[in-house]
């Protein structure tokens, strides 16, 4: 499964509308820990088939990240019916963000 770069204008109709889970990894460019995390979100996306996985960078759509209360990278939250369902910040094993989903 395959991690797409998302916006701000692309944001109500891919993971606000999904009727499928919606996996979002705010990140930025510069920040090591979220390099460091890339890896293990492929891994996790490749194993969670029915499920959409998006990155959305913080420098470049900050009203994001404000309305969703991003205050620390990276920041990975599940979107399901359109609403947060569960949320994670920091460095974490692949086990704890497959149980974002639970």
């Amino acid at each position: 499964m395959s991690i797409y770069q998302l916006t701000t204008e692309q944001f109500d109709e891919e993971v606000l509308q999904s009727d499928v889970p919606v996996f979002v990894d705010f990140y930025a460019d510069w920040c090591g820990p979220c390099k460091m995390m890339m890896p293990t979100v492929e891994e996790v996306a490749a194993e969670k088939a029915g499920a959409k996985f998006f990155k959305v960078n913080t420098d470049d759509n900050r009203d994001l990240a404000r309305q969703y209360r991003v205050m620390s990278i990276p920041t990975f939250i599940v979107f399901k019916g359109g609403e947060p369902h569960s949320r994670a910040m920091g460095p974490k094993s692949k086990d704890e963000l497959l149980s974002m989903f639970d």
